[in-house]
């Protein structure tokens, strides 16, 4: 929550050389789009973001990168292109179509900007356990964004998305590490 009110961010950018490590990349798996329906939470006393969903632009990716986080990856059928960025997942009935300008560097970030765009924590919820990743990355660079076109479509998020964001950037990306996937067991029967 910031300020008393919780935050949705839907996040679309291109992963690019995402690998474990000491293995090397390999392009037709390491190399693809992706679009993150986030939140954000404190576990523990760590702040950091929790995924609502992740697709992914490649089917092979996706099944990987499931298996091994236990993130909740899902294909979807992916476009980007300068000043666009487009996905489609027939099956579940959701699009996203972004036609957008970049503008210039924001020469300051407010509160919000940082508190959402400067976590270094992951959690997940599995069925047996909350996973929780370290994550390092420097400082996000962000830039205005003038949006052109915004079409959200995604039925099972419609309480929380719109076609109109109360904000919107652009970042040109940062390289991102994450390590550490601890399984904190669930209690239950509280």
């Amino acid at each position: 929550m910031f300020d008393g009110n919780p935050w949705v961010s839907l996040v679309a950018f291109t992963m690019e050389k995402i690998r474990p490590r000491g293995l090397p990349y390999f392009p037709p798996v390491s190399c693809f789009d992706e679009i993150n329906i986030r939140t954000y939470v404190t576990y523990k006393n760590k702040a950091g973001v929790y995924f609502l969903s992740i697709e992914g632009g490649t089917r092979v990716s996706c099944q990987i990168a499931r298996s091994l986080s236990e993130l909740p990856y899902r294909y979807s059928n992916m476009k980007r292109e300068e000043n666009l960025y487009h996905s489609q997942n027939r099956a579940l009935k959701s699009s996203l179509e972004l036609r957008y300008q970049v503008g210039a560097p924001m020469s300051g970030k407010s509160t919000l900007d940082k508190w959402l765009t400067e976590k270094y924590a992951l959690f997940q919820d599995t069925p047996t356990a909350i996973n929780e990743f370290e994550i390092h990355h420097v400082e996000w660079p962000i830039f205005e964004i003038g949006l052109k076109d915004v079409q959200v479509n995604y039925p099972k998020f419609n309480n929380l998305l719109s076609n109109k964001p109360d904000l919107a950037h652009y970042s040109p990306g940062v390289q991102v590490i994450a390590w550490g996937k601890k399984r904190n067991k669930k209690i239950t029967g509280i």
